[in-house]
């Protein structure tokens, strides 16, 4: 967290911006990378058990995650509210944000453990097999118990820790977390390590037993340690300001969902282009996906600091922190774009054998992919980092429209043309994605200066909804 500065102060150099937002967003990319593994560490366990457990435990699995990380959507108002709050240097307002963001954490469980409860006849009324609809709604049977750990853990603690400066707390836990979900999957699964043997349903209950573990680890941390429970101190939820909390976050939550429809919709169209274009797509996408946890992780520390300096009345170092976060994210992706151009066939090789002829429409159309990522994940990054600065200034309405116009209006029609009417097949499909990424990066950019810029010339935020008065946010 930055050190406060009254207001005739001079701002941070952008060099110190820079630094202070690498060292936020650090822990918390490793900790959204220990995520990912642990979702590796599943599907290659239910892997060991044929086809049918995978498909089960990986569809099931994909629902619940799904789900939660919608709802955590509405859960990163609290990290802006904490930053809020401690940049205005009102710290004894943080203990009221956080069990009220506690108890809307808990509140938010319960549709999730609904939805997670009638996975069979969901799947049914889309005509999946039976077999498949009866195993994957036995595996989120059990995996919905996990919903409130996931949203405490995972959706209120990874909003809150950053604000308060403790997000070393999370890298370590996600980090222990890996651990532990592999040991127990295997143990439960095989029955290895003295544990009962129970098939696929072992990797739910791991799961289960994970993210219960992490949050309660991140709960204790914080009421036990001395430098720190002075943010949890005993304070009722209050009805006001959880309102707000939640209408800061639910348009993030529908901005996430929007999101994830568009990429789930290119994939099944992707999937009408045969077995070969399907595969290729899921490797490029793959490949992306791991590096937008950078700038995802970045956009994060980012909605930390704007809100903070907004909080502290100084909106010339909001404007610096948030700019200085947009070139971050990019100098990050566009690095890794040269990476993807020089050695895509290095890459690809990391997830199908190159010399099996089989392979060969898969890698050359993998490879073609990754280079058309090198571009996509350029402004996919810089779209997440300015999601990131404009939350930390409350403002998530007119982002969800924006990105609702740019990702439909523009992405997934520009792909299909491109796709089934240029004969660009699948990089027609990713071109879309490309512009759809880059009309929200650019909307949301264009938005992010208007609106530091107006603050700087004396101007007031939105009222809250759009952008809240009392409460802060986080990513």
């Amino acid at each position: 967290m930055p050190t406060r500065i009254n207001r005739g102060d001079a701002p941070p150099s952008l060099s110190r911006h820079a630094a202070d937002t690498a060292r936020l967003a650090a822990p918390l990319a490793i900790s959204q990378l220990s995520q990912m593994a642990m979702g590796v560490t599943d599907t290659i366990l239910l892997g060991s058990l044929g086809p049918d457990s995978l498909a089960a435990g990986g569809l099931g699995a994909n629902l619940f995650f799904v789900v939660v990380v919608l709802l955590q959507g509405v859960l990163t108002s609290v990290s802006v509210s904490v930053s809020h709050a401690r940049g205005a240097n009102n710290d004894h307002l943080v203990p009221n944000i956080y069990w009220t963001g506690f108890v809307l954490s808990l509140l938010l469980a319960i549709p999730a453990f609904l939805l997670m409860s009638f996975a069979e006849p969901i799947l049914l009324a889309f005509h999946e097999p039976v077999m498949l609809a009866k195993n994957v709604g036995e595996y989120c049977a059990v995996l919905r118990w996990g919903a409130p750990g996931s949203l405490i853990g995972i959706g209120m603690m990874r909003a809150f820790l950053p604000a308060i400066g403790a997000a070393k707390r999370l890298l370590w836990v996600s980090i222990g977390g890996v651990f532990v979900n592999g040991f127990l999957n295997y143990g439960l699964i095989h029955g290895a390590y003295g544990l009962p043997e129970i098939g696929f349903l072992g990797s739910a209950v791991a799961t289960t037993i994970t993210v219960w573990g992490t949050a309660l680890t991140l709960v204790a941390f914080l009421h036990l340690r001395a430098r720190y429970k002075h943010f949890v101190a005993a304070s009722r939820p209050r009805l006001p300001l959880m309102g707000e909390l939640f209408g800061i976050g639910w348009p993030v939550a529908i901005t996430y969902g929007v999101e994830s429809m568009l990429f789930l919709a290119t994939g099944m169209t992707v999937g009408t282009l045969g077995e070969a274009p399907l595969a290729a797509h899921q490797i490029a996408l793959n490949v992306a996906s791991v590096a937008f946890m950078v700038p995802l992780a970045i956009g994060q520390a980012a909605n930390v600091r704007v809100g903070y300096w907004i909080g502290a009345g100084v909106p010339v170092a909001a404007r610096h922190a948030g700019f200085v976060a947009l070139a971050l994210g990019v100098a990050f992706m566009a690095l890794s774009g040269c990476v993807l151009v020089l050695a895509p066939h290095a890459i690809v090789g990391l997830y199908l054998h190159l010399d099996d002829p089989k392979n060969a429409q898969t890698v050359a159309l993998a490879a073609s992919l990754l280079g058309v990522a090198a571009v996509f994940q350029i402004v996919d990054g810089m779209q997440t980092v300015a999601s990131g600065v404009l939350r930390g200034l409350k403002d998530t309405r007119v982002p969800m429209l924006a990105a609702a116009f740019g990702y439909w209006g523009i992405g997934f029609p520009t792909g299909y043309l491109l796709a089934f009417h240029f004969g660009g097949g699948t990089k027609g499909l990713w071109w879309g994605l490309a512009a759809g990424l880059a009309s929200v990066a650019a909307l949301m950019t264009f938005r992010f200066d208007r609106m530091s810029r107006r603050l700087i010339a004396g101007g007031t935020l939105p009222a809250t909804g759009e952008t809240g008065e009392t409460s802060r946010h986080t990513a």
